[in-house]
């Protein structure tokens, strides 16, 4: 049996990212899915780029404030308490709109852990 307990608060934030993003699966000792915690101000995007994943399923869980998620065919808002999955080969780019009242603040699980399936998608050559 084993059991971690991690303060989100005490993992330093990744360097280089568009918003703060905690990276807790190391921190947990988790093997088979990645989770961060994602802090974004108005105007600010969770991920690096516009992208799929080839084998990762993703899910979003908003802890507070309202995420946008653009993909090729509309542009989801996904409140506090909701959930929105993304399944592999499936283009998406989760932000915070400038005209934000404030900061959204994102639970993100991805399964498998798979750092380096990440695709870059450009919308224009659909």
């Amino acid at each position: 049996m084993g059991y971690r307990v991690v303060d989100a608060d005490a993992v330093d934030p990744a360097p280089d990212r568009p918003c703060e993003c905690r990276k807790l699966s190391e921190p947990g000792g988790l093997d088979h899915a990645a989770i961060n915690r994602f802090r974004a101000d108005p105007g600010e995007q969770l991920p690096l780029a516009y992208h799929y994943h080839e084998t990762q399923q993703e899910a979003f869980y908003v802890l507070s404030g309202t995420l946008a998620v653009e993909t090729p065919g509309e542009t989801y808002e996904v409140e506090t308490d909701e959930l929105f999955v993304v399944d592999p080969e499936s283009p998406q780019r989760a932000y915070n709109p400038g005209d934000a009242d404030g900061p959204v603040t994102v639970l993100a699980i991805g399964a498998p852990p798979a750092a380096d399936d990440a695709v870059a998608y450009d919308p224009a050559d659909e």
